[in-house]
């Protein structure tokens, strides 16, 4: 019983570990990355949810790296995709540090 315990506790803090640190990233590293133009990520966000085939004829860069973006901000089972959009405005304005 008391190996399970210890199992046990070692796998919650691996887990919270993990989590704390995906989550840093986010905020300090991933985040800080769409800055640059972040009214054009948003955009080619809502052209990735709402086209069947977004970016087609265009560079693949940008749509790849907005792709990111729906991965680490995504979108609630039953969110409306303007309540989306602005939620993902305000997390990267909030990384930012400026409304755009």
């Amino acid at each position: 019983m008391r190996r399970i315990l210890v199992v046990f506790a070692i796998t919650a803090f691996a887990m919270l570990f993990i989590f704390n640190s995906a989550d840093w990233y986010a905020k300090n590293a991933a985040l800080p990355r769409y800055c640059a133009n972040p009214q054009k990520t948003v955009e080619i966000v809502r052209e990735i949810i709402t086209s069947d085939t977004p970016g087609a004829g265009k560079k693949r860069r940008p749509y790849i790296v907005a792709a990111k973006l729906i991965f680490l901000i995504p979108q609630a089972e039953d969110e409306p995709l303007e309540d989306y959009i602005i939620r993902l405005r305000m997390r990267i304005s909030q990384a930012c540090g400026a409304q755009f």
